[in-house]
């Protein structure tokens, strides 16, 4: 038994049993991957994956309950290799954080530079995506923390944290007869052309329910994934705005107004995950209790503690 056979297990389960893309994650062939699991069934003498031909169409009964275990070694692998960082260079490594652009470009900076300050020997690799695969980038090692509004909490192999609530505003060009609307309602938002992100960014089903719940049909003229997108398109007059209050800037953003309208969508959470089970570096601690001041490392702990309990 080795590790090669147990991260094909792995991959095979993640990836819908595509062995071509099993392959391109693992850096191998698909019939590499095909040996691999195939050696590592003759040795337990138990048949982990049904086929369809030589097809992986899914699990077995008794191979979801190996797939567990086989998780669970793979962790405690990559454990193993960041303890023996820790003790070798508790001070020096690199922090991957899985995170969306919005909290990248308006809620991150701050903290980073404090960071870095505290730790100029660990380098920050970012890795700027959507909520779903932001989940993924954790649960697979690829990335220590994900920060994200949308999903992070659903993932039942996640740990996440509330780090704060932020509201949506609707920004306009300067003299838009919309910024006489006060308080501004629904109805009058939903007679102009609405630019806004992308379906599953950043608040967005928020934005959809608020409509849905009052019976109105927006006209989104245009989404995009990233604030200073949606704030061009509106300085050129294509419709108006609605993005997450953190991202406008009244010095910053010439032209363009906010309009309160935190009465008008649901409040959103920013939310903090690592992996259950995961083995933290202690820089990692440290900028989790930065990003979110109501979280501490005995939180942590005690939370992956009892996830561990619950495991067993």
């Amino acid at each position: 038994m080795n590790f090669q056979q147990l991260r094909s297990v792995r991959e095979a389960a993640r990836r819908n049993f595509n062995l071509t893309d099993v392959a391109t994650a693992l850096f191998t062939s698909q019939p590499g991957v095909s040996r691999q699991i195939r050696e590592l069934e003759d040795e337990l003498g138990v048949v982990i994956f049904e086929r369809n031909g030589k097809r992986l169409t899914g699990l077995t009964a008794p191979g979801k309950g190996i797939l567990k275990i086989v998780e669970r070694l793979l962790v405690e692998a990559e454990n193993l290799a960041q303890a023996s960082q820790e003790y070798s260079a508790h001070d020096s490594g690199t922090l991957t954080i899985a995170v969306t652009h919005t909290q990248a470009r308006y809620a991150l900076p701050q903290v980073v530079q404090s960071f870095r300050n505290a730790f100029p020997n660990v380098r920050i690799a970012l890795q700027q995506s959507a909520p779903e695969h932001i989940a993924e980038y954790v649960l697979s090692g690829r990335a220590d923390i994900g920060i994200a509004t949308e999903g992070l909490s659903t993932f039942p192999d996640l740990v996440s944290f509330p780090c704060y609530r932020w509201s949506h505003v609707v920004v306009a060009p300067d003299g838009h007869p919309l910024l006489g609307k006060t308080p501004l309602r629904l109805e009058d938002l939903a007679e102009h052309p609405l630019i806004t992100y992308d379906v599953g960014y950043t608040g967005r089903s928020h934005i959809d329910d608020a409509f849905s719940k009052a019976g109105l049909a927006p006209d989104m003229v245009l989404t995009a994934m990233d604030s200073d997108v949606i704030k061009q398109y509106v300085s050129l007059g294509m419709g108006v705005g609605i993005i997450a209050s953190m991202a406008f800037d009244h010095g910053r953003d010439k032209g363009l107004r906010a309009i309160e309208s935190s009465h008008l969508f649901a409040p959103n959470v920013t939310r903090l995950a690592v992996r259950r089970g995961a083995y933290l570096r202690a820089y990692a601690y440290h900028f989790i209790e930065r990003f979110a001041p109501g979280v501490t490392r005995s939180d942590i702990e005690r939370s992956l503690q009892a996830d561990e309990a619950v495991a067993i």
